[in-house]
């Protein structure tokens, strides 16, 4: 399909870029359409590495020679069947409600979700997980996106996100990860927390990161830890809730001075992940 230059941003062929700012109605309108947006042309190449497929691009006049290899690559362009919108900066403003200094958007097929068996089964290919992140409800897109860039750069195998966790492949979660949301193995919980039965069948202990009185350090717990751990995060603002707690197999915390009592979740993750490496 040819390049096509926008010249109207109420275009319909344009639907799944519109509105790019309102959180609470691209939640809804991406899963449900199965598609999620893939922000800069370096997110882009990462998600088209991974094998994820493209159903359009869109990007300023500017952006194409430098785009050009992923075009052709990805079927798109004047040869290819994946449409390429064109417009000028102002037009991309009053379509997507942001001013793009990133380069270029592709809206891309969302992939299926692996079960929680399988995923545990193969997440580092041939071998099964033995460190997992969960994350209970967390809101906040820019945090989910900032443990998933931890639990890639620090080496944890997978991460698991309850049924009200903020979509890891919102735009924002996957601009603040760096794409790494395309190479963490994840999957969405169904039940919360009635499937952490399911982890500690396949043997995994489930360590919540919680500040309960009978937290042991970190310290102590990476000292000797399990051969599966699942360490639970919680959400931002309440930590984890009751009934996750009572659910884990025991409570662990990050030994802090200086008065602080936590830290906010994201770094929470790096700390602990990197403890249990």
């Amino acid at each position: 399909m040819p390049v096509i230059r926008v010249v109207d941003a109420a275009d319909d062929r344009l639907a799944d870029y519109l509105g790019l700012t309102d959180v609470a109605l691209r939640s809804r309108h991406e899963p449900a359409k199965g598609l999620y947006i893939a922000e800069s042309s370096s997110v882009i190449r990462r998600a088209l590495d991974a094998g994820h497929r493209p159903r359009s691009f869109l990007m300023a006049e500017k952006w194409l020679p430098d785009m050009a290899d992923v075009l052709e690559s990805s079927g798109a362009g004047e040869d290819g069947d994946v449409p390429v919108f064109v417009a000028d900066e102002g037009m991309l403003r009053d379509i997507t409600g942001f001013h793009l200094h990133r380069g270029s958007l592709a809206a891309m097929h969302r992939p299926p979700l692996a079960s929680v068996t399988d995923l545990l089964a193969h997440a580092r290919g041939d071998e099964p997980a033995r460190r997992i992140v969960i994350l209970e409800d967390i809101v906040d897109h820019t945090n989910v996106g900032a443990i998933f860039r931890s639990v890639a750069g620090l080496g944890a195998d997978a991460v698991l996100v309850t049924p009200r966790c903020a979509d890891p492949l919102y735009r924002r979660s996957v601009r603040v990860s760096m794409g790494t949301v395309f190479q963490v193995p994840w999957t969405r919980l169904v039940s919360w927390p009635e499937d952490l039965d399911l982890l500690r069948a396949e043997g995994f202990t489930i360590a919540a990161l919680a500040l309960t009185p009978n937290a042991v350090s970190l310290d102590d717990f990476a000292a000797a830890p399990p051969e599966r751990v699942a360490l639970v995060l919680g959400t931002e603002g309440d930590g984890l809730s009751a009934g996750a707690i009572s659910a884990a197999d025991l409570c662990v915390r990050i030994p802090m001075q200086g008065g602080v009592d936590s830290l906010n979740v994201a770094a929470a993750s790096a700390v602990a992940v990197w403890a249990l490496r």
